[in-house]
């Protein structure tokens, strides 16, 4: 985003604190929660659901149609920040928030701010990414995006040019992809919708999340998973690389097949995290990875 243009307000909670460190100068701000219906949750005809992305993060922790029929996004909602900033964060902004790398926080030149280098490769990494990292190793700060990485959700984006659908696979790129932005979204578009898919619902679901203090942080790791009623598994993990985290496809194969021993999980886990390459802080990331694929595959099996 171009400083002096226009700039899309949610609910604020990190767009205002991006303004005060001075990391984006928006012009003018328009603010998406006046838009009619920009919030409603919605049952829609083939039985997927539609979630407006005004809707507040706590609104959507709360709602009866998200709690039965998709609660890894309810856990995941209910995991974000503090009550107050639930309330006031929609989920919409939370899924384009910026990284809280503390140098890219702080102005300290780096890959993301006009840098040449990053200097938390070899400085104060202990938060960073283990999986998919480089040039730049930042963490995706989203739960809500990890919960719907295993839902299949697709992002409604509209811009001048129409709406369009993404999905949430697509939606998030790296850094090798593109430095300036986190998200697919072009120049001019916004997040209106996020769509919850009908074979998703049900089944098998679970969030669960490890933070440095007890509540209120961002995820050291995170894992969310779901095994739906033809039997099939999906596991992503967040705050372990710069987008969730897909656990790759012939290990949820292996755990949707069953019969797992404790020895089995065991190498399950350590295969899923085969291509972990930690910085010289945030090994330990690895061990809290580790430890949550190994609490969901027990999960799902049970």
């Amino acid at each position: 985003m171009a400083d002096g243009a226009a700039q899309p307000l949610g609910g604020g909670t990190d767009l205002l604190a991006c303004i005060d460190e001075g990391l984006e100068s928006p012009a003018t701000l328009v603010d998406l929660r006046a838009i009619a219906g920009g919030d409603r949750i919605v049952r829609l005809a083939d039985g997927g659901v539609r979630v407006g992305a005004a809707a507040r993060i706590d609104d959507v922790a709360n709602h009866a149609l998200i709690r039965k029929d998709f609660p890894a996004l309810a856990d995941a909602c209910d995991a974000v920040g503090s009550p107050p900033l639930r309330n006031m964060g929609t989920i919409g902004g939370n899924l384009c928030q910026r990284p809280r790398c503390w140098y890219y926080r702080r102005g300290i030149p780096c890959l993301k701010n006009g840098g040449t280098h990053c200097p938390a490769r070899e400085g104060e990494n202990q938060h960073l990414a283990i999986l998919e990292g480089g040039p730049c190793y930042i963490v995706h700060p989203s739960d809500p995006a990890v919960a719907l990485t295993v839902l299949d959700a697709t992002i409604e984006i509209t811009g001048a040019g129409g709406v369009r659908g993404v999905a949430i696979a697509d939606f998030f790129v790296l850094p090798r992809e593109r430095l300036d932005r986190e998200t697919s979204l072009r120049d001019g578009e916004v997040v209106s919708a996020i769509m919850l898919p009908a074979a998703a619902s049900g089944g098998t679901q679970l969030y669960r999340k490890l933070m440095q203090r007890g509540a209120w942080d961002f995820a050291l790791a995170s894992i969310a998973a779901a095994k739906r009623a033809d039997g099939s598994v999906r596991m992503a993990m967040g705050g372990v690389a710069p987008r969730p985290w897909r656990v790759p496809e012939s290990i949820e194969e292996d755990v949707a097949s069953g019969g797992l021993d404790e020895d089995s999980i065991n190498a399950l886990a350590e295969r899923a995290l085969y291509d972990a390459k930690p910085l010289s802080k945030n090994g330990y990331k690895v061990s809290l990875a580790a430890s949550l694929l190994r609490d969901a595959m027990r999960e799902l099996a049970a």
